[in-house]
């Protein structure tokens, strides 16, 4: 029989800076690490390489305000290390079973040092798009098209046996999309309008600051505005604010999310706030724009159905999961209690992703008119592999509105070596531009992003990287 294994890991971490402050929930980020992973992966077709890549971002995987941050970004590391290693005693022979062991042992190693699920299985997301990559290239096919020929052996009965028997191409749109709406995050901190940046603050860096200069420059069109719940006040105050912005900047086609970051204690007190906005002149006439809300309510007790049975509220707004979707069986518990759905991000795993899509839509055909949403959401993703990845799964999936920040928050790929920069726009001139400093940044059009060389690449990265180039710490893995 013929296996995969993992021939060699190994770990790249580079620390880099934003060029905004990002205040997303308690944490403001400033500076973060990032991390590359990259696997020699042994297939029938010989021995080929795969990446991923993603940032280290603290208080996102767990919210705890007491825990200093480089306990978390070493936590971080950890499980990343530790599903590297498990990964290299595994032999499989397909990409499911392989993940499926690597999710198991993860698991049962994070309980030994009460690691959740959402942190843990973040490790095994990082080997399982690596696997899918190197797959992909020993093949010399796509991501799309591995799971459309059902050549990755995914089970979706394993994971949702409602699903039992069908594969993806009975329920994923049979093309990618070629472009996808960049739902634009508006952080707790960013500035709103021009007259809002002191003359100390003003970037000179070709990039709009302001929400306005966004608007103008890229054509932007959807948003993701986060919500801080812990003074509710000053939600409403800072909401009318960004509101009156969007009316004034965006003529048609709006359409916005707004993101409460677990920042409510129960879903009674956001129900509260939510009544507060449908009674708020200001507010009311932008709710006809709403996408979703998303994960308003602590993880604490988001999936507490004596704490969060949404369906005792009749006329909510569909609200998501998020960040209490760590476990495999998550949304099922979840669409029980009244939501209407989670959120993709290759963070939390592509294969889940894949299988939480596939519900979502096997649900929607029993309950034709239910409002049932998979959104494409963003762990502030930048290239030149962590965002091309994620594009790429997020346009498979049928998603087209997807939260993106990285273009906001970090200037383009200046924090790169010219080597990895030039490689990545010579492959995808569909989705950078050269900025007038001469580094590439994301090219946003009408509000809208190309996913055709990211789709048509084995897993989002055409052609290869050097890596080696970057400057940072390495560790080899097993």
């Amino acid at each position: 029989m013929n296996l995969l294994s993992i021939e060699s890991a190994e770990l790249i971490r580079a620390d880099i800076r934003t060029r905004l402050p990002f205040k997303y929930g308690i944490a403001t980020m400033v500076d973060v690490p990032h991390v590359f992973l990259r696997l020699a992966v042994r297939t029938p077709a010989g021995v080929f390489t795969g990446l991923a890549a993603d940032h280290l971002p603290p208080k996102w995987f767990t919210k705890d305000p007491t825990c200093p941050i480089p306990r978390e970004i070493d936590d971080m590391l950890a499980v990343v290390v530790h599903a590297a290693t498990a990964a290299r005693g595994i032999s499989a022979p397909t990409v499911f079973e392989f993940w499926r062991t690597l999710w198991a042992d993860q698991e049962a190693w994070a309980r030994t040092w009460n690691y959740p699920p959402l942190l843990a299985q973040f490790g095994t997301s990082l080997v399982e798009r690596a696997l899918i990559e190197a797959v992909a290239r020993s093949e010399q096919t796509n991501f799309q098209q591995l799971l459309h020929g059902d050549r990755l052996g995914l089970d979706l009965g394993a994971i949702h046996p409602e699903l039992a028997g069908t594969t993806p191409a009975r329920w994923l749109p049979p093309r990618a999309a070629a472009t996808v709406y960049c739902r634009h995050t508006v952080g707790l901190a960013d500035p709103l309008r021009e007259a809002d940046i002191a003359l100390a603050d003003r970037l000179d860096d070709g990039l709009p600051q302001s929400l306005e200069a966004g608007i103008r420059q890229y054509g932007l069109r959807h948003f993701k505005i986060k919500v801080d719940g812990n003074n509710p006040e000053a939600a409403l105050v800072r909401l009318r604010n960004v509101f009156a912005v969007l009316a004034a900047g965006v003529p048609d086609g709006l359409a916005y999310s707004l993101d409460g970051n677990e920042s409510f204690a129960s879903a009674d007190s956001f129900r509260s706030f939510w009544e507060r906005i449908e009674a708020d002149p200001a507010l009311q006439p932008m709710l006809r724009h709403l996408l979703f809300v998303e994960q308003p309510v602590s993880r604490l007790v988001a999936l507490d159905a004596a704490k969060a049975d949404l369906k005792t509220w009749v006329g909510r707004p569909p609200i998501i999961i998020d960040e209490s979707d760590g476990d495999l069986a998550d949304l099922p518990v979840a669409l029980a209690l009244g939501y209407a759905g989670t959120s993709h991000k290759n963070c939390k795993g592509i294969l889940k992703g894949v299988a939480n899509a596939c519900l979502i839509a096997h649900r929607r055909s029993r309950e034709p008119g239910a409002r049932l949403i998979l959104s494409g959401e963003d762990l502030c993703n930048i290239g030149p592999v962590a965002l091309l990845q994620d594009l790429a799964v997020q346009a498979v999936l049928g998603v087209g509105s997807i939260e993106r920040n990285g273009h906001h928050y970090f200037a383009g790929l200046s924090s790169w070596p010219s080597s990895i920069q030039q490689a990545v726009i010579a492959a995808h001139p569909d989705l950078y531009e050269t900025s007038a400093h001469g580094w590439p940044k994301l090219l946003i059009r009408d509000g809208r992003i190309s996913t055709q060389s990211v789709v048509a690449a084995p897993l989002g990265v055409r052609g290869a990287l050097p890596l080696d180039d970057i400057p940072g710490e390495r560790i080899a893995i097993g």
